[in-house]
């Protein structure tokens, strides 16, 4: 059994009225990985989205290459990275090339999509996203083992050499991102990992067991990992919630914004007033408290996970001042993860 800590999701948006420059947000989220590197967490992720006026990261492994090259240790993932955007070949290439730059230290989540605007832009029937999913996991593990690539079901392509080749022989581990019951068994029978989202450690529990299980059916060899990323907020003093809330509010609203933003230009809007019962279920969506709770909270999310589980922390707010988006990190590497780790019973890491 394992508890392991992520930091993420790095996305780069410009929250409204933000002073930062493009320029200046990717040199921070690179800072912030040296940082997490620094203060001992195992993994930091990155986030893809297109056409977004915030200017939500829309290149994933261009970022994950300049993170690689910026650290030494720790792993480099996408949560997760758009797959049926994306032409499978292709991504064989610039993922192996990522992964040697990391020395292999490469983790490609992938997730189905869902936003139309995407998938109008880049030519791709929404209604294709699973075919095209399962189509580039294939292809993927065609090219890392150093197999003639021919596509899914051997159709697609006419059969030629994809090098480089990842460090390892099997390639980076594909984590797969669900949320609904079809889509869980899906990440469990082809994946090397679940990566879930948006749970309490009771649905964590069920969609663990059904993923486990469809993985265990087919059988699979390996390890299969298990991941949640949320949002999270811990703070040692007084006002937490004030500080945070509307860095949170915005994160959460940009993602109903964005089928509403289609098309739309300019910088971005601010989100509107959200009610009291808004307010609630906004608070109630992220684990926030002091670094003591915050622990006890993700303890709870490592028991339902069965005691193995790769805690993304999702740390990462756009429009937060630097400070205190830097002390953020601190306070959760320093003060959550020991404790974290003293619940599940592990000697903190060196």
């Amino acid at each position: 059994m394992s508890l392991a800590f992520g930091f993420g999701l790095i996305t780069c948006q410009q929250y409204p009225g933000d002073p930062r420059s493009d320029r200046d947000l990717y040199a921070q989220a690179l800072t912030l990985a040296e940082d997490a590197e620094a203060l001992g967490f195992d993994s930091v992720w990155v986030s893809e989205h297109h056409f977004v006026d915030d200017g939500y990261l829309p290149s994933l492994l261009p970022m994950c290459a300049a993170i690689a090259a910026r650290t030494r240790r720790i792993q480099v993932g996408t949560a997760l990275l758009l797959a049926p955007l994306h032409d499978p070949v292709r991504l064989a290439e610039d993922a192996a090339v990522t992964d040697l730059i990391s020395g292999g230290r490469l983790v490609l989540g992938l997730g189905l999509g869902w936003r139309a605007e995407e998938f109008d832009a880049f030519g791709v029937p929404l209604a294709d996203r699973v075919p095209r999913l399962l189509a580039a996991v294939e292809v993927l593990r065609q090219a890392w083992r150093g197999d003639l690539v021919r596509g899914a079901g051997g159709r697609g392509y006419p059969g030629m050499p994809v090098r480089p080749r990842p460090v390892s022989p099997a390639g980076p581990p594909l984590w797969i991102g669900a949320l609904t019951p079809p889509a869980i068994r899906r990440a469990g029978r082809v994946g090397d990992g679940f990566m879930a989202t948006e749970v309490t450690p009771d649905e964590l529990a069920g969609q663990v067991a059904l993923a486990r299980a469809e993985h265990a059916a087919h059988g699979r060899a390996g390890r299969f990992a298990i991941s949640v990323h949320l949002p999270v907020f811990a703070w040692a003093e007084d006002g937490g919630w004030e500080l945070i809330r509307p860095y949170h509010r915005y994160v959460a609203w940009k993602y109903d914004d964005m089928d509403q933003a289609r098309g739309r230009g300019g910088p971005p809007p601010e989100p509107p007033a959200v009610s009291a019962a808004g307010e609630a279920e906004l608070r109630g969506a992220i684990l926030l408290g002091t670094p003591a709770e915050v622990a006890e909270q993700i303890d709870a999310y490592r028991r339902a996970a069965g005691g193995d589980l790769h805690f993304i922390a999702r740390l990462y707010f756009p429009g937060l001042p630097w400070p205190a988006q830097r002390r953020a990190v601190r306070m959760f590497a320093e003060q959550v993860i020991p404790r974290a780790r003293a619940l599940a019973g592990e000697a903190p890491h060196a």
